[in-house]
Order: structure tokens, then C-alpha cells, then sequence
């Protein structure tokens, strides 16, 4: 089996994606539905996989559960509530009662447009994310390289909460350097509570020039930080499509991971994510 383990829906007619803007983003500033992503998942022998969150929007996450309860291919949900909210466990224990309920897995908050770079380690923030442990769900983490610390921080501070790094970060791929990234990301995967996914690259490098060969340094370094067992493909389509097809996506990342032996394949493309997603 392969899982694609990071991958988005919208619909225009139903609620506007804000973060839509601008010519770079106008290929994909259209409605992307389930029934589009079957037949390039199918095309690529892909299994199963994790629909996640788009919008800071509580009518979104019921609409992906019964999208779920509908859709073979969808396996989990990583969705969104406001973390803030004294009644945080309350809402969640609501979501997981809701039709198709049970494939909700994670919950992930666009932790990378809050300007505060320590939000994820506010008193209110920490609670929530405490209530999301409690209900046995995982925490998805969409930051920038500056707000790794933060995550390093958070995660450290609650170690029966498992914390998914989605898109490495966000490496600085397009201008070939690093930064602080390399040293917080190593910091992150020494936390044992934390896994990572290696997807979301290519649209951080040049969308029109992109190479394998641009990806391997921040992949590389994510194999040798988290190992294997704790990484996980994830297509991050239909933004993929900015810059490749979803077959090219899943082939680049299975050139970026031929080195590995076959059960350390397997554990990217299937195991961590059957395992931390619990499909």
C-alpha cells in the first residue's frame, strides 16, 4: 500500500481560500474536489490517503469527515478548531462524534501566517494543544524555518502529543541555502514525540527550474534526522501542481528515497503514516 499522507480539497462555491492570491497562486485559484484527485492517485498506485485542513474555518472539518465517510481513498482527517477556546476538549470530542467522526485524526492551525513567532507556546495554545492529546489525535505543524524554535519548545513541553512536521519546515530550497533551519530541525527530531513530512518541497524551490537534485540536501538531512520511521510521503497536492504533477511528486520522492532499503521504503511511503495516522 502507498498513503499519501498530506493532501488538500476546495470548493470556490462553497468558501472562498483567502490565501489564494496573487499570479503565482492563479493556476490553482479553482474548486479541487475528491473526484479530481482519484484518478491521478489511482495513476500512481496510491492507496490511501490524509485530506487535510485548508482554512481557519469550523464548517471545514465536518465537511471533510463526510467527505471521508464517502470516499474510499480518504483514510484521515487532519482538521482545524480554534485551539484557543476554553472548551477546546469539548469541540473536539464533538468532531469525533460527527458523521464520519472517527477518521478524524489530527488537527492542524496555520501556525505560519501568525506574526507572534511563539504562538504555538501561548498558555491558551498549550492548553488546546493538551486537549488534543487527551482526545488521542495528533498535531500537524505548518511553521516557517523562524518559527521551528517555537516547535522545538512546544513539543519538548508536551511529550505525550505527537507533533507531525508537515513540509520540512519550509527550507529555504528556491535560494539553495539553510539557515538556522538545519540545526532547529535536528533539534525537533530529537524530541522522540515528533515525526515529519517530506512534502511540500518543490513549491519552495523555483517552481519552473526545479531538479531532484535542488530537494536531496533538505531530504537528506531530514533522513538523517528523523530516520525512516519517522517520515512520511505527502503529495501537498493541489498546490503541488504549481510546480509538477502529482506523478512527478511521488516519482521525485521515491528518487530521493532509492537509497534506502526496502522495508525504510516502506515505512515512507505506508508505515509511519498508517502508524501515526492510525489507518
Amino acid at each position: 500500500m502507498t498513503v499519501d499522507a498530506h493532501h488538500h480539497v476546495w470548493d470556490l462555491a462553497v468558501r472562498d481560500q483567502e490565501w489564494i492570491t496573487g499570479p503565482e497562486l492563479q493556476p490553482i485559484r479553482r474548486t479541487f474536489t475528491v473526484q479530481d484527485l482519484e484518478p491521478e492517485a489511482h495513476a500512481a498506485e496510491v492507496d490511501r490517503t490524509v485530506l487535510v485542513q485548508t482554512v481557519t474555518a469550523a464548517e471545514e472539518t465536518p465537511e471533510f469527515l463526510a467527505l471521508a465517510d464517502r470516499h474510499e481513498l480518504i483514510a484521515a482527517v487532519v482538521g482545524w478548531t480554534d485551539l484557543t477556546r476554553p472548551d477546546a476538549a469539548d469541540e473536539l470530542a464533538r468532531l469525533r462524534a460527527l458523521p464520519g467522526g472517527r477518521y478524524l485524526k489530527g488537527i492542524r492551525h496555520q501556525v505560519q501566517g501568525e506574526p507572534d513567532p511563539e504562538w504555538l507556546l501561548r498558555p491558551d495554545v498549550q492548553r488546546g494543544l493538551a486537549a488534543v492529546a487527551d482526545t488521542g489525535l495528533v498535531y500537524d505543524l505548518v511553521v516557517l524555518p523562524h518559527q521551528l524554535p517555537a516547535a522545538v519548545r512546544a513539543a519538548a513541553a508536551l511529550p505525550r502529543l505527537t507533533f507531525v512536521l508537515d513540509h520540512l519546515g519550509k527550507p529555504p530550497v528556491a535560494s539553495g541555502g539553510a539557515g538556522s533551519w538545519t540545526a532547529d530541525l535536528r533539534a525537533l527530531a530529537a524530541l522522540p514525540n515528533t515525526v515529519a513530512k517530506l512534502s511540500g518541497l518543490v513549491t519552495e524551490a523555483d517552481p519552473a527550474s526545479w531538479t531532484t537534485d535542488d530537494l536531496r540536501p533538505y531530504t537528506d538531512t531530514a533522513l538523517a534526522a528523523f530516520g525512516p520511521d519517522r517520515l512520511m510521503f505527502g503529495s501537498d497536492w493541489p498546490v503541488c501542481t504549481l510546480a509538477a504533477s502529482y506523478g512527478r511528486v511521488l516519482a521525485t520522492a521515491r528518487d530521493l528515497t532509492a537509497q534506502l532499503a526496502p522495508a525504510e521504503r516502506a515505512a515512507v511511503f505506508e508505515g509511519t503514516a498508517a502508524r501515526v495516522y492510525g489507518i
